[in-house]
């Protein structure tokens, strides 16, 4: 049997994310995306419910994107951001800003959500010591995930997945996080404890806490509720601390609304976002925050201001494809399609807490998540087993751990949700077990 050749070189050449490369299988060729699916070179289809990593807002290959992107590399194809400025980049922060909640209005470009939480968290450090405040610690949740980089390794190393680095990360404190799903009684004692833990944790030395409102994403989607957020940020700036809000995944509508905190009564100080940014065309990253953190690093000396950059910040292709697919989100279609996926969701929920094998049933606007009961932690045999099993099914989605969750784009249908529905069923039916019952 020929081997493939694309197979070829990549098993000789390519270094994949998240992959153990000695018992991984052979990864799947993509050849062609179109609306909410993707395409092998066989022309296998795989229905997308995972969004590609949850970038893809608008479906694959979207017209409006790509007709934009193409039309911008005809006029300028990137400038370096020290120094120069170019319409797509100007157009996008004032759109972006006139969305924000609050005062977010001033925003920093760079390459993708770890990046722009680096950025907010070294603003948030930096502005402190132009202030003269000795606030050098940080406070974050138990099971937050907030990139790859050293800075949002060190915010996220309660996720379990920095053991290497562990020596050469700085201090942050990890509260307890107060997950929560459909029927679960014990979440207003799991909230007290978490504000009590907090309010141990404060002291002047705080410069902010860095959280994802309402839906922890690589910890499993997990969620908290709004009341309890809001309570969070009113206790930390009481403080005098700031709130950083991580919303690369909540961010452009996953929630319901194009913003978690458009959920909220607070707002934070700064803000990070990237994956739908560009409907998942293209590689960018923002941080917005407000003109009194902007101001602190005014000064007649170049130590104060903020000294961060990377080659490709406000990339004129990336932000032509961030402001079509901003067109696309701020459409009423857009947001018909939050509504219709979240009652999909919704309407499939008792269904799916009826299941025997299934428990902690949670929903958030337009993402769904359940736990398989017995099939397994993060990256064990079972998760992988359980993505051939759907993919099997024609569908891409990707576990984490024994959580099976839904967040698709938002084109998907109702008919194309209720496959991924049935699939959670059957998967939950043969790879798991009921509650209480000890593994064989």
């Amino acid at each position: 049997m020929a081997t493939d050749p694309i197979l070829a070189l990549d098993a000789r050449h390519v270094w994949h994310p998240f992959t153990q490369a000695r018992t991984a299988p052979d990864p799947t060729v993509i050849v062609r995306g179109e609306g909410a699916s993707l395409y092998t070179a066989d022309g296998t289809r795989l229905l997308d419910l995972v969004s590609s990593w949850w970038v893809n807002l608008h479906g694959h290959a979207h017209p409006h994107i790509a007709g934009a992107i193409a039309a911008q590399a005809h006029a300028l194809e990137h400038v370096m951001f020290a120094g120069f400025t170019h319409p797509p980049a100007a157009t996008l922060a004032a759109r972006l800003a006139a969305q924000l909640p609050g005062d977010l209005n001033r925003l920093f470009y760079s390459d993708n959500g770890s990046t722009a939480v680096e950025v907010a968290l070294k603003m948030a450090l930096q502005a402190a010591h132009n202030r003269g405040e000795a606030r050098t610690r940080l406070l974050a949740f138990e099971g937050g995930y907030h990139g790859d980089t050293f800075g949002a390794m060190s915010a996220g190393a309660s996720s379990g997945f920095y053991a290497p680095f562990q020596d050469k990360l700085f201090d942050v404190t990890f509260l307890p996080y107060p997950a929560t799903w459909a029927g679960d009684p014990a979440v207003e004692a799991k909230e007290a404890a978490a504000l009590q833990a907090l309010d141990a944790a404060l002291g002047e030395d705080v410069a902010a806490i860095i959280l994802e409102p309402l839906l922890q994403g690589a910890a499993g989607m997990r969620l908290t509720r709004p009341a309890f957020v809001d309570e969070v940020m009113r206790r930390v700036r009481g403080a005098g601390a700031l709130v950083i809000f991580d919303e690369v995944m909540t961010g452009f509508g996953r929630t319901g609304q194009l913003w978690a905190a458009r959920h909220l009564q607070e707002v934070p100080d700064l803000m990070c976002l990237s994956k739908g940014l560009t409907g998942g065309f293209l590689p960018m990253g923002v941080t917005a925050t407000t003109q009194a953190l902007y101001h602190a690093f005014d000064g007649d000396a170049f130590a104060q201001a903020f000294a961060h950059g990377h080659s490709y910040t406000a990339n004129p292709l990336a932000c032509a494809a961030a402001l079509a697919s901003l067109d696309l989100t701020l459409s009423p279609q857009t947001a018909g399609h939050w509504a219709r996926i979240g009652a999909a969701h919704a309407a499939f929920m008792p269904e799916l807490m009826a299941h025997p094998h299934i428990q902690q049933v949670r929903q958030c606007g337009t993402v769904l998540a359940a736990e398989i009961h017995g099939a397994g932690d993060y990256g064990g045999n079972t998760s992988l087993e359980l993505r051939q099993f759907f993919a099997a099914r024609g569908l891409l989605l990707r576990p984490l751990g024994n959580v099976v969750y839904l967040l698709p784009p938002y084109i998907v249908t109702n008919e194309e949700l209720r496959r991924g529905h049935e699939a959670l069923l059957a998967a939950a039916t043969g790879f798991g077990r009921p509650p209480g019952r000890a593994a064989s």
